[in-house]
């Protein structure tokens, strides 16, 4: 998976540079996350402006992040997402769950 990590006004900008987040690269990003998180990263947003399509795999990978951090006092972001992407954050509901910005502006000029 190709995956672009910069640090940025205090926060871990990862960026996707993939079409698709399936099964098949999941597993990949889900443990990036977790060692992010474990070497201290709790202020990540993900950069989702590449991302195509999405699978349930894929959102359990960005629960699993948004959960350990969130278990740590953190801050979880996702931004820039995709119409068809946000169609599936729409349709199980989970752009309740997560912070969603239109782009990177947005997120960082969001308190808390």
């Amino acid at each position: 998976m190709k995956l672009n990590l910069e640090k940025i006004n205090g926060f871990s900008v990862l960026t996707v540079n993939e079409e698709r987040i399936d099964a098949h690269n999941s597993g990949e990003l889900k443990e990036y996350l977790l060692q992010l998180i474990d070497k201290g990263d709790i202020q990540i947003i993900v950069l989702l402006a590449n991302v195509r399509f999405i699978d349930s795999s894929g959102l359990g990978a960005l629960l699993s992040g948004n959960k350990q951090v969130a278990a740590k006092s953190g801050k979880f972001v996702l931004c820039a997402i995709q119409q068809q992407v946000m169609s599936m954050f729409e349709l199980t509901r989970l752009n309740r769950v997560f912070e969603i910005y239109a782009d990177l502006n947005d997120a960082f000029n969001t308190e808390n």
